[in-house]
């Protein structure tokens, strides 16, 4: 293994997620901070070095040398990281996060905690502070102030405080020894265009302490979880990646993470997409947290005002469109995965799946019992009645390919389930007649045409698009549409189809067959998409395939609990951006169908919906 101060050669799912709401980092086992973007997600990189080498920043806190780890955990129920490693001379600890709640109290918005303790006696360790920003790495202008080093850059500055005072000075690797009974507090804290607030160590080491007591709070309601370990780290990431000042959910805090070691397919994922927000609410509602649920769809009635009825693909965090996509030339990439990308040029694709996931959302709220305020109820309309307009137009699908779009049959069921969803909302409300109309037309005309083009009748399985002879991954949602009945041989053929087509051995699966994207190289087994299986099997019936499809993926999750976007069927490393907020929602929905069939099988006489 490299040293931190080389040059990163860690997996990427051996990176821990720490953030505020605001912000994320990731941090390897060696103490190495490797990415962490400011002011927000989609920020520049203060510290980048996990896609920009040596020369975009990092901050190390960890043992000098090589050091076996002994333990590397969250505390339960909380979003902090204890990494315990053995030394020669005793052991090290070190407790990170970041503090998620400053409302109230005279906090910086961006607040990050490590602390270092000794146990048996002195631990030689080490500080490198490097912070470089943005594209071009920029070397910040240090000076010392109110006994802290201050990083400064035009209409930034970064402020790190140590206690017991260390004299640090940037890019400069520190030695120091830990004692027992003697820890080592550094708190760093960010100001962008705004004064830059100093917070004293051990006043900031309080408030992580603090923040851990919201977050086991925040935990303390979930009960009735099949494997709960997995589903509550699962929402606590989804809770990580949730940008609070908005309520944009981001779909990952990473950029050009790649899909395939080596190769260009390496996009920017520090976006929120209508479709993981709508994923989101029902893995919230499911779990017991309607206020988080409620938080997606107003994030969404403010994000899509500008260009109703049309739905964007994805948006920035406050609801703009993204910039042009661009690469960073000068970045070497992860592992010489390149290009590096800022930007996503999806933002202008044509995708009518959609529609389908975010009026199901808001059909899972007013069935809950959450009536819609009516502003919502007329955007979900607009929605509809824009489905109901352009169904038959071919799109770029779930998948985001780039180039001509097709007549996606996944595509066309989600636009069905689009329409549906809007209808049942119809009948809990005052709906003007010719909307319900409209809707009813177009859904039977979708449900016959899909039906009839989509379905391969020798083969007995949907497809993935009307004519091919390929299947899709995303089918696998179909058991949840209502289209068909769950149990239905048409149902059952096509998750039987998909998994004699599309398995990468054990519970993966490839989204679609491999190389039929138009992008050079390949790509992994895309993870959501297992997900999706055991919940399909879950609700079909075949509980006990439910139960070894999730057992198989929570045995491949990362040692902290999380996952990427891909996984290589080969080795089983985790590939894309990291973590994923799509793969976290997809595995409390599928956790939450095992539940609801179990208690569904032993009810007598009933049966899995």
């Amino acid at each position: 293994m490299e040293s931190a101060e080389a040059g990163t050669s860690w997996s990427i799912e051996d990176y821990a997620l720490i953030g505020d709401t605001r912000t994320a980092a990731l941090v390897a086992p060696d103490g190495a901070l490797d990415w962490m973007c400011i002011p927000h997600f989609d920020g520049e990189p203060l510290f980048g070095r996990l896609v920009g080498g040596p020369g975009a920043g990092t901050f190390v806190v960890g043992p000098v040398g090589t050091a076996p780890i002994v333990t590397r955990q969250y505390r339960p129920d909380t979003t902090t990281v204890e990494t315990t490693w053995q030394t020669e001379s005793g052991r090290l600890t070190l407790t990170e996060g970041m503090v998620a709640t400053v409302t109230g109290q005279l906090l910086p918005p961006t607040l990050l905690v490590r602390r270092l303790i000794a146990h048996d006696g002195p631990v030689e360790a080490i500080v490198t502070f490097d912070p470089r920003l943005g594209e071009q790495r920029a070397q910040p202008r240090a000076e010392r102030r109110h006994g802290a080093l201050v990083c400064s850059w035009p209409r930034v500055a970064v402020a790190l405080h140590s206690s017991p005072e260390l004299h640090l000075e940037p890019g400069r690797r520190s030695p120091i020894t830990v004692f027992p009974g003697c820890p080592i507090t550094l708190a760093m804290m960010v100001a962008h265009r705004e004064p830059l607030i100093h917070v004293g160590p051990e006043r900031a080491w309080d408030a992580l302490q603090a923040d851990e007591q919201h977050w086991k709070a925040w935990c303390r309601d979930l009960v009735d979880l099949p494997y709960r370990d997995t589903v509550v780290r699962s929402l606590l990431t989804l809770e990580l990646l949730t940008f609070s000042p908005s309520g944009a959910p981001v779909a990952a805090p990473t950029t050009s993470l790649p899909e395939e070691i080596g190769g260009i397919r390496n996009w920017d994922y520090r976006y929120a997409w209508p479709r993981d927000a709508s994923i989101g609410i029902g893995a919230f509602l499911g779990a017991g947290k309607p206020r988080e649920a409620r938080r997606f769809i107003a994030w969404l009635l403010h994000a899509s005002r500008l260009e109703r009825p049309r739905l964007p693909v994805l948006l920035t965090l406050y609801g703009r469109h993204p910039r042009p996509e661009r690469e960073w030339t000068e970045w070497p990439g992860y592992r010489a995965s390149r290009p590096v990308r800022a930007g996503n040029e999806a933002a202008v694709q044509h995708q009518l799946d959609v529609y389908g996931w975010v009026l199901d959302a808001a059909w899972l709220l007013t069935d809950a019992g959450r009536r819609l305020y009516g502003d919502t109820w007329r955007a979900m309309r607009s929605f509809a009645n824009e489905v109901a307009r352009r169904w038959r137009e071919p799109d770029a699908g779930i998948w985001e390919v780039r180039g001509a779009g097709h007549q996606h049959v996944h595509s066309k069921l989600m636009a069905w389930l689009a329409l549906d969803r809007a209808l049942r909302i119809a009948a809990t409300r005052r709906t003007p007649a010719q909307d319900v109309r409209a809707w009813t037309d177009a859904r039977e005309q979708l449900e016959n045409e899909v039906r009839a083009r989509g379905f391969d009748e020798t083969r007995h399985t949907y497809t993935r698009a009307y004519g091919s002879s390929d299947v899709d991954a995303a089918l696998l949602v179909l058991p949840q549409l209502g289209i068909e009945p769950p149990g239905s041989p048409r149902v059952r053929g096509t998750i039987d189809a998909i998994r004699d087509q599309l398995g990468a051995g054990g519970p993966l699966l490839y989204r679609y067959p491999p190389g039929r994207d138009g992008l050079p190289g390949l790509e992994g087994a895309f993870l959501p998409c297992s997900f999706w299986l055991a919940q399909a099997l879950a609700t079909t019936g075949r509980l006990d395939e439910a139960h070894e499809v999730f057992g198989a993926l929570v045995a491949r999750s990362s040692r902290l609990g999380l996952y990427a976007e891909e996984m290589d069927p080969a080795t089983g490393a985790h590939l894309g951006n990291f973590p994923q907020g799509l793969t976290h929602a997809a595995a409390i929905q599928a956790a939450l169908a095992v539940r609801d069939a179990t208690a569904a099988e032993r009810s007598p006489g009933a049966t899995a919906l």
